[in-house]
């Protein structure tokens, strides 16, 4: 009997997903990030921790949230109701008194037995259209006995599974997974290691190295590259990248996914700077050039090269529409 002890922090569980891998998918948004891209529109699953968001245009200044404040975070001033997040412990009682919601508890505790019980009610889905589930974040990796536990669950019973990551985890913990991961969906920025830093506070090499091994071992793998304006949206970045992929065996296909601006309100929502102010997605034509010149680079057309009108992409994400919630970072 497994114990149900393990638990996780999730920020969503989106159910019936269509762009998270085959099928219709339940996908599981983890909270915790090591990487820091300066791109990207999920920084509510940066830290690990559960966090406050506020919409500050729904607040009607009513003042219900400020006695139930425990820490003392907020107080009301001229114009609206101020919150001191140095102060704030994201314990929610704000959220359950607000009559408009402009508050929101980002985060939750779950048990990977309580999680299960979720997922078997899409197992219809599952089995019809060939979906299943998939972790995503955020970076799911760094809460490793959570995934093993899950993905655990989900072979017992039958459900298959996919991973989105970006693979900047000990390989170890690759090897220990391989077999509960029925497909990896794995994201690589920039094939300079030097200008992966710069963009995402990062080095790629235990990255590069990872995909290497999945490589190695032959397992189904997708790879995607977000291109973003300034950072990688030239043909000799994405053929770089192509470069480094070519020789990957079990490589279905590479994906580039446009940059789109859907997370620009999420960073004044959490009380953070967004390190990109003004950056616009890229134009589809400039998108397409993109593509085709990084595989002429490369010399090898890879796997159903293909893009996406945009970056709706998680560990989540993928392609078609963007939406809220998913992954591209």
């Amino acid at each position: 009997m497994m114990e149900n002890t393990v638990t996780g922090m999730v920020t969503k569980v989106q159910r019936m997903s269509i762009h998270d891998g085959p099928g219709i998918r339940t996908t599981l948004f983890l909270k915790g990030c090591n990487f820091r891209c300066r791109w990207c529109h999920n920084p509510e699953t940066w830290r690990r921790e559960a966090q406050i968001e506020r919409i500050a245009e729904r607040c009607i200044a009513c003042g219900a949230c400020v006695p139930v404040c425990r820490s003392g975070a907020l107080r009301p001033e001229e114009g609206g109701i101020v919150l001191d997040r140095e102060r704030c412990d994201s314990c929610g009682l704000c959220v359950s008194v607000c009559p408009a919601r402009a508050m929101h508890l980002v985060g939750r505790e779950v048990s990977a037995e309580g999680l299960m019980r979720e997922l078997r009610r899409d197992m219809p889905y599952f089995e019809e259209s060939g979906g299943g589930v998939t972790l995503s974040g955020g970076e799911p990796l760094l809460q490793p006995a959570f995934v093993r536990e899950v993905l655990s669950r989900c072979r017992a019973e039958g459900i298959p599974t996919a991973v989105e990551t970006n693979l900047s985890v000990p390989s170890e913990l690759i090897e220990e997974l391989l077999p509960l991961v029925g497909l990896w969906m794995c994201d690589l920025k920039l094939a300079d290691d030097s200008l992966h830093r710069r963009w995402t506070g990062m080095s790629n090499a235990r990255t590069v190295a990872n995909l290497r091994l999945l490589g190695r071992r032959g397992v189904p793998l997708i790879v995607r590259t977000p291109v973003v304006p300034g950072v990688n949206d030239t043909p000799e970045a994405i053929g770089a990248i192509c470069a480094l992929l070519k020789d990957l065996e079990g490589l279905r296909c590479y994906e580039l996914l446009g940059f789109h601006t859907l997370g620009t309100d999420k960073y004044a929502c959490l009380g953070m700077e967004n390190p990109m102010p003004g950056t616009e997605p890229l134009p589809l034509e400039r998108l397409g050039g993109v593509r085709g010149g990084g595989a002429a680079l490369a010399r090898r057309s890879l796997p159903a090269l293909r893009r996406s009108p945009a970056a709706g992409a998680g560990a989540g994400g993928r392609r078609g529409a963007p939406r809220r919630g998913s992954r591209s970072s």
